[in-house]
């Protein structure tokens, strides 16, 4: 406590600790994003691959006219490309919770460097919040991976259709 009455008031230690804060909004907000899009890809493989199933038992023991031959193709290719994009996304949405772990852990470190007057933890709060800033760009990154791969996804059941 000694450090704290020496250097700063109560003032700049609230802004020094909250300052990782907005990191944490601004990952809750990709979160919000990431989270939404997961889900909508994960439902897509669902319908997906219930239109192959009944694909399936509507033919029964015939053979498949080229048509549904095609379109049982398209399916299975576009699960394939599916299951990559879930991945992807759940890679960006496990990097954004990791970074929001790492600015709170970064906000409790600069607290508990300030209030037990600990010289050099400085130095580990500048870390931990590097490596936050780390993890975002690696969800950011993943994120365009994945919107690559869903633009490739609309692609292939657009030839598939044609």
């Amino acid at each position: 406590m000694a450090l704290l009455d020496q250097t700063m008031d109560a003032s700049k230690v609230i802004q020094l600790m909250l300052s990782p804060a907005v990191m944490i909004s601004a990952c809750g907000l990709l979160l919000l994003g990431a989270n939404n899009k997961y889900s909508s890809v994960v439902n897509r493989i669902r319908l997906i691959n219930d239109e192959k199933r009944r694909l399936v038992m509507k033919t029964g023991e015939r053979e498949f006219i080229p048509e549904e031959n095609l379109r049982l193709e398209s399916t299975a290719r576009q699960l394939k490309q599916l299951r990559v994009r879930a991945r992807l996304v759940r890679n960006s949405v496990l990097s954004y919770t990791i970074a929001a772990a790492l600015f709170v852990l970064s906000s409790l470190f600069i607290g508990a460097a300030l209030f037990q007057g600990l010289v050099g933890f400085h130095y580990v709060s500048t870390a931990v919040f590097l490596a936050g800033m780390v993890m975002v760009f690696m969800g950011v990154v993943f994120g365009v991976l994945e919107s690559k791969k869903g633009y490739d996804i609309v692609q292939l059941e657009i030839s598939a259709e044609e």
